[in-house]
């Protein structure tokens, strides 16, 4: 019989019941606030609710009571953003109602505050479909993304054309209830069917964001919801985007709808795929959200570390192979010239999930991770739980492996891959083989 107490130790879960999307991250007195996509009673996805929990080191999370709910004036309350305004936490979320389905389905952008962080008071519909120009369809019209400059408010929504894929609109506002059309930012239709989750981080000058059904593009990305990021400017005033090209953001299978805090460079995702099984939901929940990454720029690229509160637990040199056990925590190895390099984790008997150097990329392998996770991918690499990851071949090769019940999380020189996995709960094995000119491994509780 399953362990219905069985949770991941430090990733935020609902505790009980379905979560997904991050929807709003803040620091508010003292504390950093994340809220999410939430649905409490069942395992699946229902009628959304904004879960809550608050932390004052990103490490150790308390659940707060749920911030949004649906009421007579929201079928679902869906993502949407959190900023400090005046003193209060404003929450700008979409109101969705269901209208009897297709083309009648209206997905607006409403407003919330708070004063003390924990109690919200809804305020309505403040970018409705007359704020929507003509040739944007309603039905897709969601996940807003608030920021502050020069003292303007700004608001990016993800939306989708009439006949038409995703775009991602722009509006800007002196007082958030009253919005202004400013433009369409990329002015082209997504590849995707439609685009999720905008962020946007103006100090690093990078533009983070979701697309549906998009088409592979070789092994860069296989999921068929990825989660992507641009680097370059956001003209504000002229309403204009000057952006590089897409490049994914996680190489891993399980990584989506990514948001930043406003104060602080560090990111959060949800640790989950649409159109994926869940083995979790024997246990009484689905769904989690990533460890926290603080994100940097270097060499144009983006540039990943995880931010947990971590204490050593040794550090010794290693060459050859190294055995030990470890279910939960995280270790750090840092190798010169490394040639070879292969790594078992979570590993009992035949199980275990892999990751390896192998023809001059990173290779990640679940495909005898424990319980099967299948979605709607039909590649090759997919079918065999297969994902890669480009080797930076420098000097100096840096990988953190972080570990809990349920994920692991790996960052290769600023790259990051991350993965759901489900083996047997005693399954605690962790077996390294690597060739390096000096290699040094070092061990983390969390």
């Amino acid at each position: 019989m399953a362990d219905l107490n069985l949770r991941p130790k430090f990733h935020i879960t609902g505790e009980k019941g379905w979560i997904n999307d991050p929807n709003g991250l803040v620091i508010f007195n003292g504390e950093y606030h994340v809220f999410f996509q939430y649905y409490s009673q069942n395992i699946y996805w229902g009628p959304m609710h904004w879960g809550h929990a608050v932390s004052r080191d990103l490490t150790e999370w308390k659940h707060l009571p749920v911030a949004l709910a649906p009421d007579e004036q929201d079928d679902g309350c869906f993502s949407g953003t959190a900023i400090v305004w005046q003193g209060k936490i404003w929450l700008m979320y979409t109101s969705f109602k269901e209208n009897g389905g297709g083309e009648n389905i209206r997905q607006l952008q409403a407003l919330a505050s708070s004063e003390d962080g924990v109690h919200f008071v809804k305020h309505g519909i403040v970018i409705g479909e007359k704020d929507l120009p003509a040739e944007y369809s309603p039905c897709d019209f969601r996940d807003p993304m608030i920021f502050e400059e020069n003292g303007v408010l700004y608001c990016l929504v993800a939306a989708r054309k009439v006949d038409g894929r995703g775009r991602m609109l722009l509006y800007s506002s002196e007082d958030m209830f009253k919005w202004n059309f400013v433009c369409d930012v990329f002015g082209r239709d997504s590849g995707g069917i439609m685009i999720e989750c905008p962020d946007y981080l103006k100090d690093l000058g990078l533009i983070t964001y979701c697309e549906q059904f998009q088409p592979a593009q070789g092994s860069k990305h296989l999921n068929i919801h990825s989660t992507f990021y641009r680097l370059g400017k956001l003209d504000l005033e002229k309403g204009k985007a000057d952006f590089g090209e897409s490049e994914i953001i996680d190489y891993g299978f399980d990584f989506y709808a990514a948001q930043s805090f406003a104060d602080e460079p560090v990111m959060i995702g949800w640790l989950n795929m649409w159109d994926r099984n869940t083995p979790s939901d024997k246990y009484g929940f689905a769904g989690m959200l990533t460890v926290p990454r603080r994100l940097e720029i270097k060499n144009g690229e983006l540039w990943q570390t995880p931010v947990i509160n971590m204490r050593k637990v040794y550090e010794k040199k290693v060459g050859g192979k190294f055995s030990e056990k470890i279910k939960t925590g995280a270790v750090k190895i840092t190798a010169e010239a490394l040639r070879e390099f292969n790594l078992l984790l979570r590993k009992k008997g035949d199980m275990y999930t892999g990751f390896c150097l192998k023809d001059g990329e990173w290779v990640f392998d679940r495909s005898r991770s424990g319980e099967a996770i299948k979605g709607k991918e039909t590649d090759a690499d997919s079918l065999a739980g297969i994902r890669r990851m480009p080797f930076a071949n420098g000097n100096e090769t840096q990988i953190i492996v972080v570990m809990d019940e349920f994920s692991v999380e790996i960052f290769a020189d600023g790259k990051s891959l991350s993965s759901t996995v489900y083996p047997d709960c005693d399954a605690d094995g962790f077996e390294l083989e690597v060739k390096a000119e000096n290699c040094k491994l070092q061990l983390f509780e969390i």
